[in-house]
């Protein structure tokens, strides 16, 4: 079949004059097998050779190589080869005689088969093509695209072009395979109407296409990616045919997908489910070393332990095979995983560190930074590798290039920051976004704290840099008036340099766009708002203002991200108590379609903000979901795994304190128990003192208990206990807890003691706790949600609650002693009896 398809792509190339005028080179190049027969036929009529002969040539030998494993390619062979040449020059010489589909083949080819981009063949081809660019077929228009993005001109007037024909045209597009590809190659200069318009037309395009076909929602994936736009209906859409299309697809598809969801933050719990099976079931196909090497990116993060243990031994085992990309993508792998196996480790660095040179910039910064995660000692070839990437900075031209390579330059050991580095700085600060700015904020202060010179020499060039990257936030945040770019922008900036530099100074931007506030912004700036801990009760209100009239058209899914933050933030307004009230009803129908990990995340916002949805909790405390969820667990990250049955503990405890009535059991004890063991406590010098005073205050340390552990697993700082008439009680032993063996929580003593089992007629146990910075808004003294509902479930277990706050603590007022006794007096024996 392979063969009928190449002769009658040669066929169409040439002019069929009938039986008589019977083109006998074309009859010589359609009986080829392979790249010497081409080369042999190539060389025998190297007067004869026409146009179309020269292309059908070409197109055979990339063919040829396209067809072959990629470990028994040989590109280079076929671009050495002297008759390589021939064609080459004949290619340059005819490109005036070249039809506009052969033009662009030709161009596609030769790049495939590795002629540089500024090779006179390659540069002509394009001219030539730029000419005549308005009379390509959409095809030929698609291919072009592709041959731009090899040469990194995906911002060039060209692509600019290519995207104003794309627009005018794109009604006419009835193929889903050139649409997805023109999206792909055009996504740096889409606007946003052309960028809703473009995913209108490929949403109605999938509908249409063949479901084997499962490149082309990939590819509107990696669209969605590349814009990082998020469009929920249409990234589902995709999901369902990629979700049929696993059972057909490699290591590579599925490692690729797998990164775009993540990318995208689009952790589809059917997906991964099935791609993990997949996976496994390529195991025993996955043999030679490229093959493996996609295989063991892909399924390792997600695999048992005793998987990843066989994918560990079997790497190391092919080791001396890898290539140096092979190399570098299995370090990202290890350090993906935190691998500790030193001696994989080893050799794959040892295979890095032996081809250096044939690694670009990024490639580098890739190299260096997974090495140092996972913690490689090798001072010599961390040397080399700040020798490489300072080069590589000092040349560099593209603001995100020297964002990345000065980010992991700061990770190195080393001396003060070149002058050549400084330099580059300088030149490109202008040029960078707030995410650039923010990261090399971050990088440079870094370097200054590195750098033993720093402490001695003010100004130093750490304190000009830091200068400029204000100077440079605050002009970009002064010009800025599109609050789309302005939240992508702003969508990893965080820190310290951020919180005191540009903070507040960005939340005054985003108030001043208050009126582009629209549905499809609202999950993104609802986002910044919980990540800084900032609250702002004008955007807040927008949001919930244009939410309450938009609620039809936000997706069920991003109604956790729109609640996120009033939860978090502790924010209660009369609009805010309908935005819950809107929004649980729109996301009831949809509870189902949630993935399990998702639903639990909202329903801790929910939980945190004291709603209590009777549907999400039965929905969540049922075997068949958290069966569902467990199995989805298994296949996610460690952190994101640990975080969400973190969230799940505090769900179940939530929902058994404060809704009885729904009879859920607290099914968490074990959980905790581990959650103990494994904890270091530690008391902080704060905390110490208050202790001490505490003690003073209550007539002494055995009327005082410090990090104790409550039913339902919570710890707090202090314990007292007041009799009927206000008085401390002495403790004669330390409380523990004691697990039924329904697993149900409740206080006992000490085996050998009977202690405080219950308390005295009319006594009450009194919890003190210090609250630091963390249990505030970022702007204020106005107390987060967590720190509310902790409150609210100390009281449910019968504890009075003592709040200390660290700005009252800390205050120019309670700095003597008598005054931090009076203070905690007042708060123990004057509130609690009053409360």
């Amino acid at each position: 079949m392979f063969r009928l398809h190449l002769a009658s792509a040669c066929v169409r190339r040439s002019v069929y004059s009938g039986p008589g005028n019977r083109d006998l080179v074309l009859d010589q190049l359609k009986v080829c097998f392979s790249e010497d027969q081409v080369f042999e036929v190539v060389g025998r009529n190297k007067a004869k050779l026409a146009v179309n002969h020269v292309g059908c040539a070409v197109g055979m030998l990339w063919q040829f190589q396209k067809e072959k494993p990629q470990l028994l390619r040989t590109v280079g062979a076929v671009k050495s080869h002297p008759q390589f040449l021939t064609l080459r020059v004949l290619a340059e010489n005819k490109i005036s005689l070249m039809d506009d589909c052969l033009l662009v083949d030709m161009l596609y080819d030769v790049l495939r088969l590795n002629v540089e981009p500024h090779d006179s063949l390659v540069q002509q081809l394009v001219s030539e093509a730029s000419v005549r660019l308005d009379s390509f077929p959409l095809s030929s228009l698609s291919k072009f695209a592709i041959c731009l993005n090899d040469q990194q001109l995906q911002l060039s007037p060209l692509m600019g072009r290519i995207t104003d024909i794309l627009s005018r045209k794109l009604s006419t597009i009835n193929d889903a395979r050139i649409l997805t590809v023109l999206m792909i190659s055009v996504s740096p200069m889409v606007s946003p109407r052309l960028r809703d318009r473009l995913l209108d037309r490929a949403d109605h395009l999938l509908d249409s296409m063949d479901p084997v076909k499962y490149n082309n929602p990939r590819r509107v994936v990696q669209f969605l990616r590349n814009i990082r736009f998020g469009r929920r209906p249409l990234l589902e859409k995709c999901n369902r045919i990629l979700l049929r299309s696993v059972p057909r697809m490699d290591a590579e598809n599925l490692s690729i997908i797998i990164g775009l969801y993540q990318s995208l933050q689009f952790n589809n719990c059917e997906f991964r489910l099935a791609a993990k099976q997949r996976l496994t079931e390529l195991i025993d196909s996955s043999t030679d070393p490229a093959a493996f090497t996609k295989l063991f990116v892909a399924l390792c993060p997600m695999a048992s332990t005793e998987i990843r243990e066989w994918l560990e031994s079997t790497a190391l085992l092919l080791a001396d095979e890898f290539n140096p990309q092979q190399a570098l993508i299995l370090a990202e792998g290890l350090e993906e995983i935190q691998c500790r196996n030193l001696n994989l480790i080893n050799k794959i660095a040892s295979i890095i560190q032996k081809n250096l040179r044939v690694y670009k910039s990024m490639e580098v910064a890739r190299i260096t930074q997974a090495l140092f995660l996972l913690h490689y000692q090798n001072p010599e070839l961390f040397n080399k590798l700040r020798s490489i990437l300072i080069s590589f900075l000092q040349d560099s031209l593209y603001p995100s290039e020297v964002t990345m390579l000065t980010r992991v330059l700061a990770t190195l050991p080393g001396p003060r920051l070149e002058a050549g580095v400084v330099a580059r700085l300088d030149a490109v600060l202008p040029q960078c976004n707030l995410s650039d700015l923010n990261t090399l904020a971050q990088a440079v202060g870094k370097c200054a704290r590195n750098d033993a010179s720093y402490r001695h020499s003010s100004p130093s060039q750490y304190v000009r840099l830091l200068q400029g990257l204000s100077r440079c936030g605050h002009e970009r945040l002064d010009t800025a008036d599109r609050l789309d770019v302005l939240l992508d922008e702003l969508r990893y900036a965080s820190g310290e340099w951020f919180e005191e530099t540009l903070l507040e100074h960005t939340m005054a931007t985003l108030q001043r766009m208050t009126a582009q506030v629209s549905w499809s912004s609202v999950p993104d700036l609802a986002h910044l708002l919980t990540k800084t801990n900032h609250l702002c009760a004008p955007l807040l209100d927008r949001i919930a203002t244009v939410t309450l009239k938009d609620i039809h058209k936000i997706h069920p899914s991003a109604t956790y991200a729109t609640l996120l933050p009033f939860a978090v933030l502790n924010y209660d307004s009369p609009t805010a108590d309908e935005l819950f009230d809107v929004c649980i009803e729109h996301l009831k129908p949809h509870i189902r379609s949630f993935d399990p990990h998702m639903l639990v995340l909202l329903a801790y916002a929910l939980v945190v903000a004291d709603c209590f949805p009777e549907e999400v909790f039965r929905e969540i405390f049922n075997v068949d979901f958290l069966a569902k969820l467990d199995a989805h667990l298994e296949t996610m990250p460690d952190l994101l795994n640990m975080r969400i049955r973190l969230r799940l503990m505090e769900v179940n405890r939530a929902v058994c304190l404060e809704c009885p009535e729904y009879q859920v059991p607290w099914f968490h004890a074990r959980y905790c128990q581990q959650l103990q063991k494994k904890g270091s406590f530690s008391s902080s010098l704060v905390q110490k003192q208050i202790h001490k005073i505490l003690a003073e205050v209550l007539g002494g340390a055995d009327r005082a208990r410090a990090s104790v552990l409550t039913p339902y697993f919570y710890t707090i700082d202090f314990e007292c206990v007041l009799d009927r008439y206000n008085r401390p009680v002495a403790y004669s032993e330390p409380n523990t807890l004691q697990i039924s063996d329904g697993g149900k929580v409740q206080w006992r003593a000490e085996p050998t003691e009977t202690v405080m089992n219950e308390l005295p007629p009319g006594a009450q146990r009194v919890a003190v706790d210090f609250l630091d910075s963390k249990a505030f808004c970022k702007n204020s003294r106005h107390m987060k949600g967590e720190t509310g509902m902790r409150k609210r479930h100390l009281e449910i277990m019968g504890y009075r609650v003592v709040q200390i706050p660290h700005y009252e603590w800390n205050s120019m007022e309670l700095s003597t002693q008598d005054a931090w006794v009076g203070y905690l007096k007042k708060k123990i024996f004057t509130e609690v009896s009053s409360s």
